[in-house]
């Protein structure tokens, strides 16, 4: 009968900490900065071909008629003083 290899070879024994915590590398690093550069241009892509879409909403795209205006304008009346 032929041994079996995982039974012959003593492994290392560590503890339960040390056997959970991941090791930090270059390549850790890369993906991190290639997924987060891609999440952006995913983003700045959607925001992109939705743009149009998005400034409908707005009714008068940011111009303000003379009389929406007057609407908010109130005059000013001087501050109460208590002598």
């Amino acid at each position: 009968m032929p041994a079996d290899i995982h039974h012959d070879a003593p492994s290392p024994r560590l503890n339960a900490t040390r056997a959970r915590q991941g090791r930090w590398g270059k390549h850790v690093f890369w993906v991190l900065i290639a997924s987060t550069v891609l999440a952006a241009l995913a983003l700045f892509g959607a925001w992109t071909f939705r743009a149009k879409d998005l400034a409908a909403v707005e009714v008068n795209n940011g111009a303000k008629t003379t009389a929406e205006a007057q609407r908010y304008d109130t005059p000013q009346t001087p501050a109460r003083q208590t002598p």
